[in-house]
């Protein structure tokens, strides 16, 4: 049976997609993303737990009860997409056993994404930016990964929800708010777009590693700002 690396697990979690869910946290990650609060998931030969992929299905049937109908399982990340057949052999397994499959992704790994989303009830599309600059400048990467796996996931009819980061001076802005909407109007399926406000939750992670924090000084995103995107993003 395949095995792959988990960073951690959420048993009963209920954030990272519809009802409640069982979220693996898969280990690895070739984005370094400025505001990033998980680094110790960037080294896929970090610290982390090997696990079979009926091993590991097994764990998440248990909760089967919990979740019902209504949640699932999420593989996250990391960025699940860097571990494509501990993946696939994972969603393969839970469609066996009739439980709903996400996966929360950026949408930068490698593998046959065709034979991935076949077996994907939702996919949760992390947009760290709508433009190429503004992308490489954020996460050290180019587009071109990200595009070829959404270009996949469309093909595929997949439903979506769109999430992102809400930085201070970064894309705290209505002119980031029309730009991300006016990406995602061009992407079908999309059941909901969700921004999340940046937190510095995972800065002393950084000072552990011997890593540079590069957002040093950027407060958090505050609830009423976060409010006001919120109402311009639905208007």
């Amino acid at each position: 049976m395949i095995q792959g690396r988990i960073n951690s697990i959420e048993t009963l979690g209920t954030l990272d997609g519809p009802g409640v869910r069982f979220v693996a946290f898969l280990q690895g990650c070739k984005l370094r993303c400025k505001y990033c609060h998980n680094p110790e998931t960037w080294n896929i030969k970090g610290e982390s737990k090997i696990i079979t992929s009926s091993e590991l299905v097994n764990k998440i049937e248990k909760y089967k009860n919990y979740f019902g109908d209504k949640g699932g399982v999420t593989f996250s990340g990391g960025e699940p997409l860097l571990q494509p057949e501990f993946l696939l052999s994972c969603l393969k397994l839970c469609k066996e056993k009739n439980i709903h499959t996400c996966i929360d992704t950026a949408g930068v790994g490698f593998g046959d994404y065709d034979e991935i989303l076949k077996y994907t009830d939702l996919v949760i599309l992390d947009i760290k930016a709508v433009n190429e600059d503004e992308y490489t400048e954020l996460t050290g990467q180019p587009m071109t990964f990200f595009r070829e796996f959404l270009s996949q996931a469309i093909k595929a009819n997949k439903k979506f929800w769109l999430r992102q980061v809400i930085v201070p001076t970064i894309n705290d802005d209505k002119k980031h708010i029309d730009l991300l909407k006016s990406f995602a109007s061009n992407i079908p399926n999309v059941e909901k777009i969700e921004l999340l406000p940046y937190k510095t939750i995972g800065v002393h992670k950084y000072r552990t590693l011997n890593l540079p924090y590069r957002l040093e000084g950027i407060p958090e995103l505050s609830q009423e700002k976060l409010d006001e995107l919120n109402r311009y993003l639905n208007n």
